[in-house]
């Protein structure tokens, strides 16, 4: 069986944070709003770098790994509202934001080579 990647893996780690964040906003602030958008973009990653890892081509691909670099950036506005409304304190914001950067700085990365290699080849 092949080994997860790191993105994948990171990705899962980062969704089940996001649960554990959705969880919290319902139970001590009763927000369901802006909690089940974090939910829902935040769990999306993973599901579309998974699709990704298991695409017919290198396009395919790519296009997933797109779709869940997207999603990243929307889960980071989604934290960012949540803090400016004061549902996250900076301590929460900052811990998560930490890694919703790494994995959009991961994503950005597989992105731009994964496009090189299509263009280059």
């Amino acid at each position: 069986m092949r080994r997860p990647s790191i993105v994948y893996e990171k990705s899962m780690a980062f969704s089940n944070r996001i649960i554990k964040l959705y969880k919290h906003l319902c139970n001590t602030h009763n927000e369901y709003t802006m909690s089940k958008q974090v939910l829902r973009s935040g769990t999306s990653i993973g599901a579309n770098i998974c699709e990704a890892i298991h695409g017919v081509s290198k396009k395919d691909f790519l296009s997933k790994m797109y779709i869940a670099y997207k999603e990243c950036a929307e889960t980071r506005y989604w934290l960012d509202i949540l803090l400016n409304a004061n549902y996250l304190t900076k301590l929460q914001y900052d811990s998560i934001a930490e890694d919703c950067n790494e994995l959009l700085a991961l994503l950005t990365s597989i992105t731009k080579s994964t496009r090189n290699s299509i263009n280059n080849s």
